[in-house]
């Protein structure tokens, strides 16, 4: 289990983490979401002893990580593939973390037949390693000491869609067993289709935190019309909360807080012709991500960019 307790990390004036609280289950897949500098890699890497806390506390398996025997037993972690030492193989790096742990020598054999790197792949150097074998690699090293908890910072970066669902099987198949499983993702959907629990973090604090159940059946209903200000109006005149929606790729679409079939009685009654209407399900989870973190989504447009220059 991880649990983390009014966690605050600021950097002189800016609080790059404000107050968050939340706990990762065993047996569960945690999905840890928000976009680019929101807070979630500050996090990780206090959970695991690399940045010091501010205030409040982090502990992983009931203690802090600083205090675990021999942490790689209990907690396998996977911050940054690229932070591989570049010189050394494949091999040369499994076998350091089989040898710092205490484990048997065929533990190297068994995570390279795990995260499918072949004899000549671990025998290279991994500067000469693709960014996928990397994260095959810093897999297999947080997997290694066969830990309770799993605590992955963009797992999947660099991975082909085979790689993607290989790492999708891996980790609910870990999580299923009784692990713990904290994974932070960009990935929306691998996220959806994996997690159990949602953690959604923008701005440093937690916007929302749930059953992924609980979270996406607030996801309404999805209607599309040519008549967005006329469907738009006889649903608030019924009382029923509506907002535009991207989510099916165009500016005709509401998302509606109501079932499908209150909304298509109002826009009856109101003569307006629809499209289409759905539950919204099937794109909540992004739906809900954008709504939640609007306030730290980074659009540059081409007037910023030429600031920038």
């Amino acid at each position: 289990m991880i649990t983390v307790e009014s966690l605050t990390k600021t950097y002189g004036g800016f609080r790059a983490v404000d107050d968050v609280t939340f706990t990762a289950r065993p047996g569960r897949v945690t999905g840890f979401l928000g976009p680019n500098g929101a807070g979630k890699s500050t996090s990780m890497r206090v959970m695991v002893g690399l940045t010091p806390a501010t205030s409040g506390h982090t502990t992983v398996c009931g203690r802090s990580f600083a205090d675990l025997p021999n942490p790689g037993r209990e907690v396998g972690v996977l911050l940054d593939a690229s932070a591989q030492h570049a010189g050394r193989t494949g091999r040369e790096i499994l076998t350091i973390a089989q040898r710092t742990m205490g484990l048997p020598r065929t533990r190297v054999e068994e995570m390279l037949d795990l995260v499918s790197l072949t004899p000549s792949e671990a025998d290279r150097r991994v500067r000469n390693y693709s960014l996928g074998m990397r994260q095959r690699l810093g897999i297999g090293t947080a997997l290694i000491g066969d830990p309770d908890v799993l605590i992955l910072d963009e797992p999947a970066n660099g991975l082909d869609p085979a790689g993607i669902r290989w790492m999708r099987d891996l980790l609910r198949g870990y999580a299923d067993q009784g692990a713990t499983v904290l994974l932070s993702s960009h990935l929306l959907h691998e996220i959806e289709v994996i997690a159990d629990d949602l953690v959604v973090i923008g701005n440093g604090r937690i916007v929302a935190q749930g059953t992924k159940a609980e979270l996406l059946a607030s996801a309404g209903t999805l209607v599309r019309t040519r008549d967005v200000p006329g469907l738009s109006a006889a649903l608030t005149a019924a009382g029923v909360a509506n907002t535009e929606s991207s989510a099916m790729g165009g500016r005709d679409t509401l998302r509606v807080e109501a079932e499908a079939e209150v909304v298509g009685t109002i826009a009856l009654d109101a003569r307006i012709a629809l499209l289409e209407l759905r539950a919204a399900e099937g794109a909540g989870l992004e739906e809900m991500f954008l709504e939640l973190t609007a306030d730290n989504q980074r659009e540059i447009t081409a007037a910023d960019q030429g600031e920038a220059a």
